[in-house]
């Protein structure tokens, strides 16, 4: 059945593209922060693993979202490792590092983040998608403060 929500099909296309982009994004950042909770160790290991827990959970609630906003524009959401990586900006580097270059890593995936939303909205505001725009403007709040709260450990 046809779309007619006022925004046009190559319009709605454009958008999911650029939020499959984000949810590539935020999944890829959602798999390294669950990573880090599991392997994080040290003096900090109590603090940081919950609050990695704390993020890796937002994000999975996030990624949700974002899917279903894809979806309710009339597009498939990606879903296999494939397309996210094809997707994401967030580099994937194999081993384990140790808790302060995880926190480094984490600031630069969440800034990578609200980069990727921020580039979606100046279209999204052209073409009136209020409910993109609330979405991707809540994302850049909460990945703003993730990364000014995870930036707060690393000062001397």
């Amino acid at each position: 059945m046809k779309i007619d929500i006022g925004i046009d099909e190559a319009e709605r296309k454009e958008i999911a593209q650029g939020l499959s982009r984000l949810l590539a994004d935020t999944y890829s950042l959602y798999l390294k922060t669950h990573s880090y909770h599991w392997n994080v160790k040290g003096p900090s290991f109590q603090t940081l693993h919950l609050m990695f827990e704390n993020q890796y959970n937002e994000l999975a609630l996030a990624v949700d979202l974002i899917a279903e906003r894809i979806r309710a524009l009339g597009f498939p959401a990606p879903g296999t490792y494939q397309e996210f990586l094809e997707l994401t900006s967030i580099p994937s580097k194999p081993g384990v590092p140790n808790a302060e270059s995880m926190v480094g890593m984490l600031i630069e995936g969440q800034e990578a983040v609200v980069r990727t939303a921020r580039s979606i909205f100046p279209f999204v505001k052209q073409v009136a998608d209020e409910p993109t725009a609330d979405l991707l403007t809540q994302r850049m709040r909460v990945h703003e403060k993730t990364a000014w709260m995870l930036r707060s450990l690393l000062e001397k």
